[in-house]
């Protein structure tokens, strides 16, 4: 029978590496990364990296792909992980996906397609935008993708429905993800008590503090952080920024890194929560390996 892919999932803070490494020495499996800013090269305290000791000798894959100025692509991490998780399970092993980045999740777990691009056609619907309005541009848009029309509320996404249906033929709307899976695969979610959540969040980000958060922000400025699209708006990097530019100061961005972890794990409950193929598990539990271990199994024969 094929093997499962595991996924585990949740929100930061909420013990997915732990978890993603126990399964993957009972399951004699390998993990791949699924949190988006861990791709960057540099970027180890303020993402919670684990350090290559305490991934207990485990194979970690997709850590440490792109340098701070170059921006993630969800498909070029669909056609990424695919790839990693092909050659783990060739090798008769099991793919353990680790992170709470959750679209990335979805393009490696699900049927999602992604619509090509062309900047011309781009370039060229953005300048009859500012000639012609959004409400003009909205109107031509309903006449071939209703759907999509009647959903989009910024003229950016706008844009690149027209641009998609121009290139495609086909409506924005018909590339929208499905809950199908692309391969036989089981998603495990860990819950945590919001209050408890809230606390641990603040902990996490006074530990990153103590870490050298702020020295490790300040040597990335230097390797051109600022000019990562992606890399430089992460949680902690962004505000750290801003206190080498003095116009912050280190505890207001201690504060607001808080702040901001904690709406960002609220986003990543709603994403998650909304997939009714996550089994969620309390991240405590009693047992907590054995019944993930035991999810996985109902999933596939691993003997």
């Amino acid at each position: 029978m094929t093997l499962p892919v595991v996924a585990v999932v949740g929100p930061t803070g909420s013990g997915k590496s732990e978890l993603g490494i126990a399964l993957a020495r009972r399951l004699d499996g390998e993990v791949v990364n699924a949190d988006a800013l861990q791709f960057y090269r540099g970027m180890d305290i303020g993402t919670a990296k684990l350090h290559p000791a305490e991934r207990q000798g485990i194979d970690h894959h997709l850590l440490d792909v792109l340098d701070v100025t170059q921006e993630a692509s969800v498909a070029a991490y669909q056609e990424d992980a695919r790839r990693v998780i092909g050659e783990i399970r060739a090798r008769h092993r099991v793919p353990v996906l680790v992170g709470g980045s959750g679209l990335y999740l979805r393009a490696a777990l699900d049927n999602l397609e992604f619509p090509p691009t062309d900047p011309a056609v781009r370039a060229r619907l953005e300048a009859e935008l500012t000639a012609t309005g959004s409400a003009a541009f909205r109107g031509r848009l309903r006449a071939v993708d209703p759907a999509s029309a009647d959903r989009i509320d910024d003229d950016r996404r706008l844009i690149r429905a027209l641009e998609v249906h121009e290139i495609t033929g086909r409506p924005f709307s018909a590339f929208m993800p499905r809950r199908e899976y692309h391969q036989p695969a089981v998603q495990i979610g860990l819950a945590v008590d919001r209050d408890v959540l809230r606390g641990r969040l603040a902990d996490r980000v006074h530990a990153m503090v103590r870490a050298g958060l702020a020295d490790e922000v300040a040597r990335l400025a230097g390797a051109g952080l600022r000019d990562g699209r992606t890399a430089s708006r992460a949680l902690g990097y962004g505000q750290f920024l801003r206190v080498l530019d003095g116009s912050m100061t280190e505890a207001d961005a201690v504060e607001d890194t808080i702040a901001a972890t904690r709406r960002f794990a609220r986003r990543q409950l709603t994403w998650f929560r909304g997939d009714p193929r996550v089994a969620w598990t309390d991240w405590q539990a009693p047992g907590l390996v054995d019944r993930a271990v035991g999810l996985v199994q109902r999933h596939g024969d691993l003997s």
